[in-house]
């Protein structure tokens, strides 16, 4: 099984320093399942559960989304979000670096975490996990969404299933993620006190709000560099 290694590296205010690997499956964007198996209360399932979740608790017994996070929280006791850090980006294909936020910065790693940690919700964006950018802006985060979403709509009538070119259901993608988002941020308050750790899934959740509302206006503004291709024969 081929795997995919991303590493993000956190310098913080003190110069301290916090690393990450993430291993997943290079054809489902899957992570690995962490080896610890002594796990905190605040990942059973049955706490907090996302409201809709489809897992049910007499065959799953953790929240696959908790489980990987759980990884996470530890080490950032004294960090607020809006102190500033230092993170690095390494995978195959790049490095990058990037100075901002706390809460910024752990939005990237926990958003990548929760698409690709098994959780049925989230796994929607499995594709961007795949080809993880971190720290993208606005308009770019706009274009790939439509184009993951777009790309899934091909495959689907391709296979002579129904398809939506108009992403007229991208919002409902997006619906079942805040639901994920929501249970999130209320397990993460149980179980640190860290704001910057809360506050990420908070930013995850309002970018969530944000961009299926406005992703026609962005994607208005970037259509002027297609012309060559809506031009050519």
């Amino acid at each position: 099984m081929s795997k995919l290694v991303l590493k993000y590296r956190f310098t913080l205010p003190d110069s301290s320093e916090r690393a990450f690997t993430l291993e997943m499956d290079r054809d489902t964007a899957e992570l690995t399942a962490p080896a610890d198996t002594d796990l905190p209360a605040w990942t059973e399932l049955g706490f907090n559960q996302c409201s809709g979740c489809p897992l049910e608790l007499a065959h799953t017994k953790h929240c696959p989304a908790a489980v990987h996070l759980s990884g996470v929280i530890d080490g950032f006791q004294d960090l607020v979000s809006y102190d500033t850090v230092r993170v690095t980006v390494e995978s195959e294909e790049r490095c990058v670096t990037a100075t901002l936020s706390a809460q910024q910065a752990l939005a990237s790693l926990m958003g990548l975490i929760m698409a690709s940690s098994g959780c049925p919700r989230t796994a929607v964006f499995r594709p961007m996990a795949r080809f993880h950018l971190p720290f993208s802006s606005e308009a770019e985060t706009a274009y790939r969404v439509a184009a993951m979403y777009l790309l899934a709509q091909h495959f689907a009538a391709r296979d002579g299933g129904p398809s939506d070119f108009k992403l007229e259901h991208l919002e409902r993608v997006y619906r079942g993620v805040h639901a994920v988002n929501r249970g999130v941020a209320q397990r993460l308050r149980a179980a640190t006190r860290q704001d910057a750790i809360v506050n990420a899934i908070v930013l995850l959740d309002v970018y969530g709000s944000l961009v299926p509302a406005a992703i026609h206006d962005i994607l208005a503004e970037i259509r002027p560099a297609f012309e060559a291709l809506l031009k050519a024969d």
